[in-house]
C-alpha cells in the first residue's frame, strides 16, 4: 500500500456558504460520475440552497489549496437511541481526483472528528461502497473500522 503523504499545512477548511451551491452541485456530479451513477442525481443548485442553507438539513465543509475548492464534505447530524445522543453521519467526501494522496481527505476527517467532538459525541459514520478498495483502504488508514453484523437497506 502506498504510504499517504504527510500533510503539508496547505489545506483551508470553511463552512459552505450559500454561493458555493455551484461547486458543491459540480463536485455531486464528479461523485456521481466516479460511481457511474449520474442518471440518479436529481440535485440541483436550487434544491441545495433550500435543504442546507433555508431548511437546514444539512451542513457542508470546503478544504481551499491555493484559493480552489479541492475538496467537500456533506454531513448531517444521526441521532443514536443506544448512546443517547446526536453524532455527525458522513455522507460524502468527495476530494478531486488530481488532488488526492496530498493529505486532503484525512484534514477533511480531522476537521469533522473535532467538530463531533466539540458537539458532544466521539462517534461519526458514514458508508463506503464495497467494491471502491481506495476509499476502503483510505479509512481503515486513518483508524477507521467498519462496523460487523449490520445490513444496510
Amino acid at each position: 500500500m502506498e504510504k499517504t503523504p504527510k500533510f503539508d499545512g496547505s489545506l483551508t477548511v470553511r463552512a459552505a456558504t450559500p454561493a458555493d451551491c455551484g461547486t458543491i452541485h459540480r463536485f455531486i456530479l464528479e461523485l456521481a460520475a466516479f460511481e457511474k451513477m449520474t442518471d440518479e442525481v436529481v440535485a440541483t443548485e436550487a434544491g441545495l440552497y433550500d435543504t442546507l442553507f433555508v431548511q437546514k438539513q444539512a451542513e457542508v465543509i470546503m478544504g481551499e489549496c491555493q484559493g480552489e475548492v479541492v475538496a467537500v464534505a456533506l454531513y448531517f447530524n444521526h441521532y443514536s437511541t443506544f448512546y443517547g445522543r446526536a453524532y455527525i453521519y458522513l455522507e460524502d467526501l468527495i476530494v478531486k481526483a488530481e488532488h488526492r494522496h496530498r493529505g486532503f481527505g484525512r484534514e477533511m476527517f480531522r476537521h469533522l472528528a473535532r467538530l463531533s467532538v466539540a458537539r458532544g459525541s466521539e462517534r461519526m459514520d458514514w458508508m463506503c461502497l464495497d467494491w471502491n478498495r481506495n476509499a476502503i483502504d483510505f479509512y481503515t488508514g486513518i483508524g477507521a473500522r467498519p462496523l460487523a453484523d449490520w445490513t444496510v437497506f
